[in-house]
């Protein structure tokens, strides 16, 4: 039998080296990070209290080249989580090993241990090229107004000289197959369609961006979301002196009612916008700069009428290290506990709606692997508007004031694709996170991290 086993394995090798291999090439990239935090005090409030933890990531991104002008690209995301967070199996103790998931703990979170993030094939045309899959989604221009996600769409992608165009479709949502009330209702589903073209030169770039959004999954009970983006951009670099800059406008209605209007259900108008502009002067060694940023709010005066910016700043886009970060508010929980931010009809988040943030930096390279920087932040919301109630009374923040914040950091190359940063933060919390009671006491809150990041 062992002699059976023997020769059927050897078999076995023999056809699976002597065939041919379906992928021609395959490169990995990847990255890997490790955050420690210790932070003094997350609630801003008095006699507040103070946590720390590590956080962690890994992302593995193959690229399977399949022929010439053919390629597969997969992106997979594993250990997203904090160091010792038993959340995911329960029990005292963090240990990793192969498991089926389970919501017996209650809240079982499957990106503990590995999940697909993309999958979707490229593939070059005379026309043109093609990327269909699950692929990056909302990224456009700079980091303004960005989000780190992906979803399912088809893009098509060509070239005309110094010009870039691309077509694009995202399915952001299909009802024919997602429960009793939608299911089989083929009008009710939730996509998007997007022109754009960037201009691309030595030493200048520019671009915009046409985005419909048809949103019916509510068309149902009776309306629906339709509205328009329009994001033009530009980066450009004038010797030392490198600018860039993003605006975008919305418009539509969100929502539109097709039956009868009642007193209840109004059409509600939906016009905000967006801008952000950031120069940078190098020096030598040294650079400075500074940034601005605006995301318009709502004053909720008009309930028929929508001015918060839906793409806010974005998550990508992160300035101070504490205000308005998205890796903080990811992982420590942002502010919400001292803060009306949450707030559904005009929220303040790591997302950046209903703000304004002023922010200058320098830095300087005392060798090609240290980095030291200093930045200030000043932040502000649009509109003090926390709520509306049904007779039409805005209850307001007592101050639109999110705060000041001054970030240190370090930066080491340990080697070119490992780099670790130390850094430091101190929050003067602004009125703002009282709500609408004067009342409330708050304290500032300062923060101490360092980062390990590998990049491959």
């Amino acid at each position: 039998m062992k002699k059976l086993l023997v020769v059927l394995l050897s078999l076995g090798l023999i056809v699976a080296f002597g065939m041919t291999a379906s992928a021609a090439d395959v490169k990995f990239g990847g990255m890997y990070y490790l955050v420690g935090i210790y932070e003094d005090n997350p609630s801003l409030k008095e006699d507040g209290y103070s946590h720390a933890f590590f956080y962690t990531r890994v992302r593995l991104k193959p690229v399977f080249k399949i022929a010439e002008g053919l390629t597969f690209t997969a992106q997979m995301d594993a250990l997203e989580k904090q160091w010792g967070n038993t959340n995911w199996r329960g029990g005292t103790t963090d240990w990793t090993w192969s498991r089926p998931q389970t919501p017996s703990t209650g809240n079982p979170k499957i990106q503990e241990n590995f999940e697909f993030e993309q999958g979707y094939v490229t593939f070059l045309t005379g026309i043109g090229a093609f990327q269909v899959g699950y692929q990056d989604i909302d990224r456009w221009g700079t980091l303004f107004g960005n989000y780190g996600r992906t979803g399912p769409r088809i893009a098509f992608v060509t070239k005309m000289g110094p010009m870039t165009l691309n077509l694009i479709y995202e399915k952001v949502y299909e009802s024919d197959t997602a429960g009793t009330t939608l299911i089989n209702k083929v009008d009710a589903d939730n996509d998007t369609y997007a022109l754009s073209g960037i201009y691309k030169n030595k030493g200048m770039e520019a671009g915009l961006l046409y985005k419909y959004y048809v949103y019916n999954n509510t068309r149902p009970q009776g309306a629906r979301t339709q509205m328009t983006q329009l994001s033009p951009y530009m980066k450009a670099t004038f010797g030392p002196v490198y600018v860039e800059g993003e605006m975008t406008y919305w418009f539509g209605m969100t929502p539109e009612y097709e039956a009868p209007v009642s007193a209840v259900m109004k059409d509600v108008d939906l016009e905000a916008w967006s801008v952000y502009l950031k120069g940078k002067m190098n020096a030598g060694p040294a650079y400075f700069g500074a940034l601005f940023s605006y995301a318009s709010g709502n004053d909720l005066s008009d309930s028929t009428k929508n001015t918060t910016a839906p793409s806010g700043g974005g998550t990508s886009f992160s300035p101070a290290l504490i205000l308005l970060n998205n890796d903080y508010n990811t992982w420590a929980g942002g502010h919400a506990a001292a803060s009306p931010s949450l707030s559904a009809a005009n929220p303040v988040t790591s997302s950046k709606y209903n703000t304004i943030i002023y922010n200058a930096f320098a830095g300087y390279n005392p060798t090609k692997k240290l980095n030291l920087e200093a930045a200030l932040t000043y932040a502000t919301v649009d509109k003090r508007a926390l709520s509306r109630s049904a007779t039409g009374v805005v209850t307001e923040a007592v101050s639109d004031k999110l705060g000041t914040e001054f970030d240190l950091t370090a930066t080491y190359k340990l080697y070119d694709n490992l780099s670790y940063m130390v850094g430091a933060a101190y929050l003067w919390t602004g009125d703002y996170f009282k709500g609408a009671n004067a009342n409330v006491k708050l304290d500032n809150d300062y923060m101490l991290m360092n980062k390990l990041t590998l990049n491959f």
